[in-house]
């Protein structure tokens, strides 16, 4: 399934999950403040509509479970849960079901080293509605990135590994090495390119919380990417 109108693709699905190729723009979740379409309320309209056995009233009792999120801006994959136990399945074993989370972005400059790991306590700010970076406990998360620069230049195409998932974590860190992500106005970038945040989940391998079986899903890295650092 492809929503013509916000582009969203579904990569897998089966009884227990779905994988969904999100685009930049759409909300996973509604914050709760305004009615408006999300990936949340697309799949679940989705698993709805009628497809498969089931009278009516049982199609409508089918439900999405939010597993992890993406930010609005940023594009990629994403894994939805198609009942509670998978949820909680998923959750409540996340980092060692969890084998691999790469992320692609356009960032402005080049860092200075053409790989390394950014290591940081991280804490959400309710007020700036921004998360802090501190190298000291701040009372926040420990947090590490790993990245490698696969093109640089003025605007230069990052590889980042999540070896923790943070609010903001690649966002922060990339500000944090002076090379803010292209389009994160609110992490100190000064332009705007491609006119969205140049961050895309890329890949995501996992095991399936009830066969075992490693799943893998890698989108590659968006066109406008390697447009841009091309120049």
């Amino acid at each position: 399934m492809k929503n013509g109108r916000k582009g969203l693709e579904i990569l897998y699905e089966d009884d227990s999950i779905i994988v969904i190729d999100k685009p930049g723009g759409l909300l996973t979740m509604s914050t709760g403040k305004a009615e408006e379409t999300t990936a949340y309320s697309i799949l679940t309209d989705y698993v709805r509509s009628g497809r498969g056995s089931g009278d009516r009233r049982a199609r409508d009792r089918r439900r999405i479970f939010i597993v992890h999120r993406l930010d609005r801006d940023t594009s990629g994959v994403i894994v939805f849960a198609k009942d509670p136990e998978t949820k909680y399945a998923l959750q409540d074993d996340w980092n060692q079901i969890v084998l691999e989370r790469k992320y692609v972005a356009v960032l402005e400059g080049t860092p200075r080293l053409s790989e390394g790991t950014i290591a940081s306590y991280l804490k959400d700010n309710p007020k700036s509605m921004k998360v802090s970076s501190s190298r000291t406990d701040n009372g926040g998360r420990f947090s590490v990135t790993h990245f490698r620069v696969i093109r640089p230049g003025d605007y230069s195409l990052v590889e980042f590994e999540l070896e923790t998932g943070r609010k903001n974590q690649i966002r922060v860190h990339a500000a944090d090495i002076g090379h803010p992500v292209a389009g994160d106005r609110k992490y100190g970038a000064r332009t705007n390119p491609l006119h969205r945040l140049a961050l895309h989940a890329r890949t995501i391998s996992f095991r399936h919380p009830h066969t075992g079986k490693i799943l893998t899903f890698d989108t590659g890295i968006p066109g406008r990417f390697l447009t841009l650092t091309q120049r």
